[in-house]
């Protein structure tokens, strides 16, 4: 079952613009490796779900996945040979709203030639480019 939220205020949003670059979730906060979106898109609960599974199937069951987005934006869109009019459309799928910057995926416990290769199996699954970073740690 693809990812959306239980509950939500209101059913259907605005489309909104997509500008600038993420001022939250931008850094590893939970594993020591993490994949980072270099541009802005819409991820869609599919496409996250296979992310997912692509990286949990390489590292059999070693170390742990940390996902940082979730779809609880909807989009809506009219069914084939509709006419213009009669109203906003029906709600067709839940994305997540992705700026550049934005930590994608993180993991923590295995190797980082393992992470990489983990996170780049990920990567070809999203529909952004993507790069791995590794935590920074502070001195104090």
């Amino acid at each position: 079952m693809a990812l959306m939220p239980k509950r939500v205020k209101y059913r259907k949003h605005m489309r909104g613009k997509n500008k600038g670059n993420a001022s939250r979730r931008n850094y590893v906060a939970f594993g020591e490796f993490g994949l980072q979106a270099l541009e802005p898109h819409w991820i869609t609960g599919r496409q996250i779900e296979a992310g997912r599974v692509a990286a949990t199937h390489f590292l059999k069951r070693e170390g742990k996945v940390y996902i940082r987005v979730f779809p609880d934006h909807s989009y809506t869109s009219k069914p084939l040979e509709v006419r213009m009019g009669k109203g906003k459309a029906e709600v067709e799928g839940w994305v997540a709203v992705v700026k550049p910057g934005t930590m994608l995926y993180e993991i923590g416990g295995v190797e980082e030639t393992v992470a990489k290769e983990a996170l780049l199996r990920v990567a070809h699954k999203m529909p952004v480019k993507c790069r791995f970073v590794t935590r920074r740690h502070s001195l104090g």
